[in-house]
């Protein structure tokens, strides 16, 4: 393995997060199918964030989240991500720094907006997002670092950057490029509803090149069509060298080399589950790229997670994250 001057460089979505706790009433007023993650174009972002009073807004974006975790959990992280010469775009741009995460994106010169995902918390920590890609989806295949991801232990990719095609190549490209030099490379699927857009070609990519997987119950079973987990686990083992597979309070599984190793949750008061899927990748990747066994990365992946989504919000303060180092 080369030498590396980062342990994670996260390839994803640069967005920022406006958060509202709703209702299902306005769920279905708005057509929103809950829990899931939908794609809207610029007028509908316009109408739903007019609606939206008095939400919170902060930097979000799936691996970027989990890079400014794994940031405060003591990682070297980098992060590559499109945002557009705007004020929202100089926002995501300080805040990710502050978290001391590297961030050198060139923005996007196009007068296209930098990407906004409007998250709606239901009473029961459900999180039902909408998400307007701008900026964001035109990361392509001129914006990989090949310096920072051939100085990077893990390359970590973001299933939600997966829609729009240019970036699909681009993921298989930064995957190239780290095997190249013995590095490996992590994909989140992010979300069910876009493994069931993009089954084949998450299929192809992880055949080409994943090491490491992270995806939760519904994520997997989606991937490999399965109703029943056990066996779309069994699948991923056959298929990935690593899994990790989340399953909410339930804890999570993680298959190796024929081996499983079975984490429970860590105790937590739910309030917004924005993020839990983040902060645990997070959690477990600093861990991982320290050495320490899968069953400690796990456990502080269990950890970071339970904290998310115990605040509103995708991202615990800094200061409490370091809490779980000691």
């Amino acid at each position: 393995m080369a030498v590396t001057r980062f342990d994670i460089a996260g390839i994803g979505n640069a967005i920022v997060d406006f958060l509202l706790p709703t209702n299902d009433e306005f769920l279905n007023r708005h057509d929103m199918p809950k829990g899931a993650m939908s794609l809207i174009d610029a007028d509908r972002a316009m109408k739903l964030t007019a609606a939206m009073q008095g939400g919170i807004t902060a930097s979000g974006g799936s691996v970027a989240n989990s890079c400014a975790v794994a940031a405060a959990l003591g990682a070297r992280v980098a992060f590559l991500g499109k945002v557009a010469k705007d004020e929202m775009g100089e926002a995501f741009r300080r805040e990710i720094s502050g978290h001391g995460v590297h961030y050198a994106t060139p923005p996007l010169e196009a007068a296209i907006p930098t990407a906004r995902c409007l998250i709606l918390v239901t009473p029961d920590g459900q999180r039902t997002m909408n998400t307007y890609l701008g900026a964001g989806g035109e990361f392509g295949m001129d914006d990989l670092d090949e310096t920072i991801i051939m100085a990077s232990a893990v390359t970590y990719l973001e299933g939600y950057l997966f829609d729009p095609p240019a970036a699909q190549a681009a993921f298989a490209e930064a995957a190239r490029m780290a095997r190249a030099v013995g590095n490996k490379t992590a994909l989140s699927l992010s979300d069910a509803f876009c493994v069931d857009r993009h089954r084949g070609s998450f299929r192809r990519l992880i055949s080409q090149g994943v090491d490491i997987l992270f995806a939760n119950e519904a994520e997997i079973c989606s991937l490999y069509q399965r109703n029943d987990f056990a066996e779309a686990a069994q699948d991923a083992a056959r298929e990935i060298p690593l899994a990790v597979l989340t399953r909410s309070e339930a804890g999570s599984v993680i298959l190796h080399n024929g081996t499983q190793v079975e984490v429970a949750a860590a105790p937590a008061q739910v309030i917004d589950t924005t993020g839990a899927g983040d902060a645990y990748a997070a959690g477990f990747l600093a861990a991982y790229t320290r050495g320490e066994s899968l069953h400690t990365a796990g456990t502080l992946g269990a950890k970071a997670a339970a904290m998310a989504i115990s605040q509103m919000g995708a991202r615990p303060p800094a200061a409490e994250l370091r809490t779980l180092l000691g």
